[in-house]
């Protein structure tokens, strides 16, 4: 693939570690603010680590990105400490507990998770036992957010998941979910195929994390069906260490497209496996890409006009002046994806003209 003026320092930086020794500090200096931009300054500095390269950075460089390192290390210790909390606190259900993306990677210890900083702690539990699940996280001090009326209706009749939980003591958030999509969007995959096919985490009874493929299915549903990209090339950078990690086996890039279809995400992978061939080089064999549909010329055209402009970091060294309506288009398409047009501009109407209205605790 040819690159253009959208190709940020930092993408060039992902896809080749070994050229940054080289890079003067002016060229640093930008690298580090669009890697802090991107949430990936402690990845990009744990890749650099795995290549033992950081001794042959300029020192400044290096000294911010072992502040990040540090910084790090911390955030996992933390992610660690608090899914013990929420196995102690759902043990009493007898359900199996499902960790999704960031602390996935971290308990599973993938590829992905060295450097990767998240906010909250993401579940899945089945739907008829989502309630208990609600009240054993209340009883250890998870209290719910959004507590007004339109948004508990929003999230319990129409999400895939319950409204943010935050820990009253602590300030650490869960989002508990019994499905990967809305109720009420196009792709509606199967979230007891998921769980069937769920792998154990060694050492740690109880927990499970998704299998291989579905791991890479859910992030590439989670980053192209949404419409916020503030950590769009994070989770890009994911999926390809999730690839470069699974795709040693030839057995996952057989299941890979199958499941896809099984699960109605063959689109979002697609777009996964483009981008991250186009962007960072992810290594996928072609007789995988050509298994899969194409969108026509058209769309395909359009869709790379967007994307191209929302996956780099948001910084105003990156994009062009296209890039804000790029923005807001997949935004609109993000929420057009989750919900029937009817629905849609109902919540719209609702965001934009009555909950501005109203202040205080309800609106906090």
């Amino acid at each position: 693939m040819t690159r253009d003026h959208l190709d940020s320092l930092l993408t060039a930086a992902l896809r080749s570690p070994e050229r940054l020794p080289a890079l003067d500090d002016a060229g640093w200096d930008l690298l580090l603010r669009q890697a802090g931009a991107a949430n990936l300054l402690a990845i990009l500095s744990c890749l650099l680590e795995e290549r033992g390269l950081l001794d042959r950075i300029v020192p400044a460089a290096r000294e911010q990105l072992a502040w990040a390192r540090v910084l790090a290390c911390r955030h996992r210790q933390g992610v660690l400490w608090e899914v013990r909390l929420i196995r102690q606190a759902l043990a009493g259900l007898d359900v199996p507990l499902i960790l999704l993306k960031g602390a996935a990677y971290t308990l599973a210890g993938l590829p992905p998770a060295p450097g990767r900083l998240f906010s909250d702690i993401d579940v899945l539990v089945p739907e008829e036992r989502i309630g208990e699940a609600e009240a054993a996280l209340m009883l250890a001090g998870w209290a719910g957010t959004h507590h007004d009326a339109y948004d508990q209706r929003y999230y319990r009749e129409w999400m895939h998941e319950l409204p943010p939980m935050r820990h009253l003591r602590r300030s650490s958030m869960i989002d508990v979910h019994h499905a990967i999509l809305p109720k009420t969007a196009a792709l509606r995959p199967d979230p007891a195929l998921l769980r069937a096919a769920a792998i154990p985490v060694a050492g740690t009874p109880g927990l499970h994390v998704l299998a291989p493929a579905d791991m890479v299915l859910h992030s590439a549903v989670h980053l192209f069906s949404d419409g916020e990209f503030n950590n769009g090339l994070r989770d890009l950078f994911d999926i390809h260490r999730l690839l470069c990690h699974f795709g040693t086996d030839r057995r996952f890039w057989a299941e890979l497209v199958p499941r896809a279809r099984l699960l109605e995400l063959e689109r979002p992978l697609f777009y996964a496996l483009r981008y991250g061939v186009m962007l960072l080089d992810t290594p996928v064999p072609e007789t995988v890409r050509n298994e899969l549909s194409w969108p026509s010329p058209a769309l395909l055209a359009l869709m790379d006009a967007l994307f191209r402009r929302v996956l780099v970091p948001d910084h105003a060294s990156c994009g062009d002046r296209f890039s804000p309506v790029a923005r807001f288009v997949l935004y609109l398409r993000g929420n057009w994806l989750r919900m029937p047009p009817l629905l849609l501009a109902r919540h719209l109407f609702h965001k934009a003209f009555l909950s501005p209205r109203k202040s205080g605790p309800e609106a906090a």
